[in-house]
């Protein structure tokens, strides 16, 4: 089923993998920024983002599990982009309906945190029926999947960091006392 695809597999797993690692750094970011907030932003935003990479991570795994029949993998595939799913339907809902910082979100977060996501999981869904069907482009298309979701996790955790950085700088200065 996913003969030759195994270096590919192994690349985008590591690197979600790792890339899950780096956002428990950028985490340590939020120490400045108030519980409360950091609690709402990381729900919206870093959450979903660790979610992204770790399907990456899982599907990756499933592609190396020896002797794992293809219909297995299709529903495991179905059970990831259903969760997945759900996840970016309630990520573009709560970015339409609650106040997530006290500012409001930026107009590409319901774009890239919501829409995007949820569309790919519904893209990853019609892979898994794919492999169902026991297509020869299935994997072709798992792949262009996990690719989007690696990508656009990086992009996420790119937006994270660019913002948390400098509000937690911000706010260290305002705790610091005067000199």
């Amino acid at each position: 089923m996913f003969e030759g695809w195994d270096s590919f597999y192994l690349l985008i797993g590591g690197a979600a993998g790792a890339l899950i690692g780096l956002l428990f750094v950028v985490a340590t970011l939020t120490g400045n920024v108030g519980r409360e907030q950091a609690m709402r932003g990381a729900q919206i935003y870093m959450t979903p983002t660790v979610f992204h990479f770790a399907v990456v991570l899982v599907t990756s795994a499933l592609t190396a599990v020896p002797h794992l029949p293809q219909e297995a993998a299709a529903v495991a595939v179905a059970v990831l982009a259903t969760l997945g799913l759900a996840y970016g339907l309630n990520v573009c809902w709560m970015l339409r309906t609650k106040r997530v910082t006290p500012e409001a979100p930026h107009w590409t977060d319901f774009w890239c945190y919501g829409v995007w996501p949820t569309t790919a999981y519904l893209a990853m869904l019609a892979a898994a029926w794919t492999l169902q069907m026991r297509e020869t482009w299935a994997p072709d298309a798992l792949g262009a999947v996990v690719i989007a979701l690696l990508l656009l996790g990086i992009r996420n955790a790119w937006d994270l960091v660019t913002w948390l950085a400098p509000t937690a700088k911000e706010a260290e200065a305002r705790r610091a006392p005067p000199t």
